[in-house]
């Protein structure tokens, strides 16, 4: 069979090469049809805009699929998972037009990379024709890459809950954000959960930035009881965990108007906060539906407009009781951080007073 020739997407006034544009990357489903790759810089290119006021000017991870998506499939869960079939694209590829930015970034390891920092929709529809789904942006912008100016609440459903759950704490975040003299801005994950971003002044580093978010997740415990903050699984229960790590360093979370790698090309989708009630099935929300969705307001738009300060979180950080949480096991050990143990493998006399292991 003849292979197809490569197509071309109009974006502003550039045209972007698309080679394969009939490959699947979605297959059908009964309330979707199949998706081809053309179809998917398509949709980049008609949410640009949008997507360009989440991610513009931020160093971006790509969550790339070079052949498309499909139940079973996995994501790579780091650098030598060679047989995955997506992966993480944290440093720009060789061969990329001139017109796709990069900024330096810098991991907690002390390694550096320079990772796409888009800075026109074209980027974001190049990215499409390299198989990339998901934008995973940095709560930065250049040129000032190591204070963050977004607070991200992940709100994630844990076994036994669902979005439902998700909705209901979201509104209880949106009260007390209210409370604080803070607004947030909430978006459906793409699969159960949802996601609340506050803009905030880039005065902190992402540690005093983590620390707001445990502020505010314990205040969140103290009025819900199907929230936690607790890192260990197993003893989260049935309760949405508010992930307080997603603020650290080289820590993302999908993109507002992203692509997920899940059945029926579900879009992680702005809402406003009566909208976001009113959401029945966030899957109703896919590349097939959201540009239409879209032509009718973009619910961020006026995101950049203001700018809060986090004090009000971090009082809560310092005044209620709990003291520091874990850090992720890429980071190195931290004043005051509690045992890297599961609590149900912690055995009291092998650890000291400061949470480390006591060699036997």
């Amino acid at each position: 069979m003849a292979k197809t020739p490569a197509a071309t997407v109009e974006v502003g006034t550039r045209e972007v090469r698309v080679s394969s544009p009939d490959r699947v990357v979605y297959e059908a489903t009964s309330a979707t049809p199949a998706i081809t790759k053309l179809e998917v810089c398509r949709y980049f290119a008609a949410v640009g805009d949008a997507l360009m006021r989440v991610v513009g000017e931020r160093p971006t991870a790509m969550e790339r699929w070079p052949d498309g998506w499909r139940e079973g499939m996995r994501l790579a869960v780091g650098p030598q998972d060679r047989d995955a079939d997506g992966f993480y694209q944290k440093r720009l590829p060789r061969g990329a037009p001139d017109f796709v930015e990069t900024v330096r970034i810098a991991f907690p390891s002390g390694r550096t990379a320079d990772e796409l920092c888009p800075t026109e929709p074209a980027a974001l529809v190049w990215a499409g024709h390299m198989g990339a789904l998901t934008f995973h942006p940095w709560p930065v912008r250049r040129p000032d890459v190591d204070h963050p100016d977004e607070l991200r609440l992940d709100l994630d459903p844990q076994p036994g809950t669902g979005f439902a759950d998700a909705q209901r704490v979201a509104d209880v975040t949106r009260e007390l954000l209210e409370e604080l003299g803070l607004r947030g801005y909430p978006k459906t994950s793409g699969n159960r959960g949802v996601h609340i971003f506050v803009r905030i002044q880039p005065n902190w580093t992402f540690d005093e930035v983590r620390h707001a978010a445990i502020g505010l997740g314990r205040e969140l415990e103290r009025r819900d009881g199907g929230v936690t903050t607790a890192w260990w699984k197993e003893e989260r229960g049935s309760r949405l965990f508010l992930d307080y790590n997603q603020n650290l360093r080289d820590r993302t979370i999908a993109s507002a108007w992203s692509l997920r790698a899940r059945p029926g090309a579900p879009v992680s989708t702005p809402m406003t906060w009566a909208g976001l009630a009113e959401v029945g099935d966030p899957r109703d929300f896919n590349l097939t539906t959201v540009p239409d969705y879209l032509a009718d307001g973009d619910p961020w738009a006026d995101m950049d407009d203001r700018a809060y300060s986090i004090e009000p979180l971090l009082r809560l950080w310092e005044e209620l009781p709990g003291g520091e949480l874990n850090w992720p096991p890429d980071y190195p050990k931290q004043p005051g951080e509690p045992p890297r143990v599961q609590p149900s493998k912690k055995v009291a006399e092998h650890w000291d007073s400061d949470g480390n292991r006591i060699e036997q």
